[in-house]
């Protein structure tokens, strides 16, 4: 893709996505998310920040003391509850709009509306088609990029083919699915695992299932 197609893409999530929390009751903005402690509000709210400025970013990180994971999350809880009317209708305002947060390339916003796109929609059993070719493009980035996916170092050991593209990622047992489905995992969600197939779906099964015990003994 290039950049014009990038943005292009961008503006298209961002409005299909302002479109379905326009659509979204009381009970389904307050369901969890796919985002480990994150309602569908938080994720929804936390989009809405992609043109962050760079004071911002700085103060958020000190009192993050560092941890970006810390940041994003303080940063969308001190804004809201915003209403899924006010969230969509700043996402839409964003819509043709070149700004990104301090930092990022325009693949990062890519990454980020695809991905929470289906952080809210999953849960929700909410069809949210992803398109194959940007999906492609989020993938690639987030697999080449290391923090804070560590895709590379989770997956080592597994082939990862899309099913619908010519999206291939890493060496060894072979994953396959969807590229929208294989951007799910690269970026460590495991809600869509069982849509996948290939020898090194087992391999992932086990390690969610080694997460699982871990988090019920703590």
């Amino acid at each position: 893709m290039d950049l014009d197609d990038v943005w292009r893409s961008i503006d298209s999530e961002r409005l299909s996505l302002a479109d379905l929390l326009d659509d979204l009751p009381p009970t389904e903005w307050e369901t969890p998310s796919l985002c480990s402690g994150w309602l569908v509000r938080d994720v929804a709210t936390h989009l809405t920040q992609a043109h962050m400025g760079y004071r911002d970013a700085l103060v958020g990180a000190v009192r993050a003391r560092g941890s970006f994971d810390r940041m994003i999350r303080d940063a969308a809880l001190r804004l809201g509850p915003l209403s899924p009317e006010e969230c969509s209708r700043r996402i839409r305002a964003m819509v043709g709009s070149r700004r990104t947060a301090p930092f990022m390339s325009p693949l990062e916003p890519l990454v980020d509306v695809l991905v929470h796109g289906q952080d809210i929609a999953v849960p929700l059993g909410r069809a949210r088609p992803v398109p194959p070719v940007p999906a492609a493009a989020a993938a690639q980035r987030a697999w080449d990029m290391g923090f804070p996916f560590r895709a590379r170092r989770r997956l080592a050991g597994l082939r990862l083919r899309a099913t619908d593209g010519d999206l291939v990622l890493g060496e060894g047992a072979p994953v396959k699915g969807t590229t929208g489905d294989l951007l799910l995992l690269v970026t460590g969600r495991t809600a869509t695992v069982h849509r996948l197939s290939g020898e090194g779906v087992q391999r992932l099964l086990a390690a969610d299932g080694r997460r699982q015990d871990a988090r019920r003994t703590t």
